[in-house]
């Protein structure tokens, strides 16, 4: 595929990366120039608050990010990126998290901002927020992603924001025209674009404030009773979130940043203070936000979530990238019961790539994953077994089974049965076993045979009978096809051959292709199945 090729193909593609560059590179004719008139970065940022620890949610915008990021690069033939994971460690810790260890620490520094409090989790870390923000960049380290770390409290503390904070006070009266009309009667008494940090108490104040002089950064305010005039300066101050996120914008040259649907207004809010501070609110994507498995929406105190080290104990990184890749636009349940099909969906598009046309390619949510950090390779690959039948295997052989016992029936069908030949299935095999353990077996019935149903597992019984060990799942397939088929059974369609085959020998309403699942487990073991269903 050449250059120019892909180009085209991304210029015109409909996969929702490249339309987001699409966008971007309008922003940008000919390319980001800086004030001489060479090319410059486009900068993309992603925002965390290091009030909790980092989750799946920082994952997904992180991603998502990176996608577009490298679509872009891909539409512009090149041009040069950056992309910020924003640490927004100045906040006031407003409420002591469920999971965090030592809570007196956190309580008895309540309102202090997130960088000035002890590590409750004592491990050495500076503040509160030192020890978040290194688990930050480790998490964003682990998958590989390419980012440059800022955290607010370096840039407050050395001065780096001033300039923009004292233009935040020159602009004083403009923002609060934004602001004002958006709040409740009684927040607006308090309301203030700054928020100063106490000298008394180092508590981030909720007060009004009167700005005495916009260039030194000197502002009047009242503190436990008495009326103070403070600088601002200097890690003084720390702004509220929609004109802290402007004022990021702006200070930093951000082009690019998504967010979930519940911050659209801040989105709005933040994109007029920007413009009024003198800059260009960037572009961005508003995304879904997940669902529970009743569809609920997810939230961190009810604890009905999904964690990256769930989902990477019974599933793959990469399938935990393709889902979230897909549709991100549309709400989507987020819990484990997605995590099999994702492993298997991940993989089937994989093995298209090297078939697919360029503009096909683009869309291929595997080829924007194997390209988010710089990896290309891999076309073609496949897995010899998929995770949907390996699990089926897995639920066969009990909560006792073991990881060299699956490898043993894996070297029924697969060529070369060696972990070492194998190291993604190698993966999967103790993620399956994971899996089958905590959700397939508390839960596993196996319901006996209706009397059509008997007979036909008869019919099967008989011809595996005379079936050698060995036999290719393509045959077994095609035996089990034809007594679906067969007009002694009743069955109304071969779906119900199927399901009674699922629910009675695998004990799920779900499974794989039985001539594949036969030939995994074996024809002697299949009997063995089939005779206990029977004697149901």
């Amino acid at each position: 595929m050449t250059n120019e090729a892909l180009i085209a193909a991304a210029q015109t593609s409909k996969a929702w990366p490249f339309q987001e560059a699409q966008r971007l590179a309008k922003r940008f004719p000919g390319g980001k120039r800086d004030a001489a008139g060479n090319l410059a970065p486009v900068i993309f940022e992603t925002g965390y608050g290091p009030s909790g620890l980092p989750h799946i949610g920082t994952f997904q915008e992180v991603l998502r990010t990176t996608l577009v990021r490298r679509a872009y690069e891909v539409l512009t033939g090149g041009h040069p990126t950056r992309l910020i994971a924003f640490s927004d460690d100045m906040d006031g810790l407003r409420k002591v998290p469920d999971n965090i260890p030592n809570g007196d620490v956190l309580r008895e520094n309540l309102h202090k901002p997130l960088s000035r409090i002890p590590d409750p989790f004592e491990k050495g870390h500076a503040s509160f927020a030192h020890h978040n923000n290194t688990m930050l960049r480790d998490f964003l380290d682990r998958f590989g992603f390419d980012y440059e770390f800022v955290a607010a409290s370096d840039r407050y503390d050395s001065g780096e924001f001033d300039d923009a904070l004292k233009n935040v006070l020159k602009h004083y009266d403009a923002i609060m025209g934004v602001m004002l009309p958006t709040l409740r009667e009684e927040r607006r008494k308090t309301y203030s674009p700054v928020l100063p940090i106490s000298e008394k108490s180092g508590h981030v104040l909720q007060v009004p404030i009167e700005v005495v002089d916009a260039e030194a950064g000197t502002v009047r305010f009242e503190d436990d009773g008495e009326v103070v005039e403070q600088s601002i300066l200097g890690g003084k101050s720390k702004l509220q979130w929609k004109v802290d996120w402007a004022m990021r914008w702006v200070a930093l040259g951000v082009d690019y940043e998504m967010c979930g649907k519940d911050l659209t207004d801040s989105v709005t809010q933040s994109g007029k203070i920007a413009q009024i501070l003198g800059g260009r609110k960037p572009e961005g994507m508003i995304y879904e936000l997940f669902l529970d498995a009743n569809g609920e929406k997810i939230s961190k105190s009810k604890g009905n979530g999904l964690t990256i080290e769930e989902w990477l104990t019974y599933g793959s990184e990469e399938s935990l990238g393709f889902y979230l890749f897909r549709e991100p636009k549309s709400a989507k349940q987020l819990h484990v019961g997605v995590i099999p099909r994702a492993v298997d969906e991940y993989w089937q598009f994989r093995a298209k790539i090297p078939e697919q046309p360029v503009e096909q390619q683009l869309g291929n949510p595997v080829w924007n994953l194997l390209r988010a950090n710089g990896y290309h390779g891999g076309d073609g690959d496949t897995l010899p077994v998929t995770y949907g039948l390996l699990l089926n295997l897995v639920g066969v052989l009990g909560t006792h089974a073991t990881h060299e016992q699956v490898w043993n029936y894996l070297g029924n069908y697969v060529h070369d049965a060696d972990p070492k030949h194998h190291p993604e299935l190698n993966i999967l095999v103790d993620k399956a076993l994971a899996y089958n353990r905590d959700f397939v077996a508390p839960t596993l019935v196996r319901r006996a045979p209706d009397a059509n149903e008997a007979a036909a597992l008869a019919a099967l019984d008989a011809v595996l009978a005379t079936t050698a060990e060995g036999a290719s799942a393509e045959d077994l397939q095609t035996e089990v096809y034809e007594i679906g088929k067969d007009e002694r059974f009743g069955f109304e369609s071969l779906r119900d051959w199927f399901k009674a085959l699922y629910e009675t020998l695998l004990g799920s309403s779900q499974g794989p292709r039985m001539g594949s699942f036969i030939a995994l487990y074996g024809v002697a073991n299949t009997r063995r199945l089939i005779a206990e269903a029977l004697a149901k």
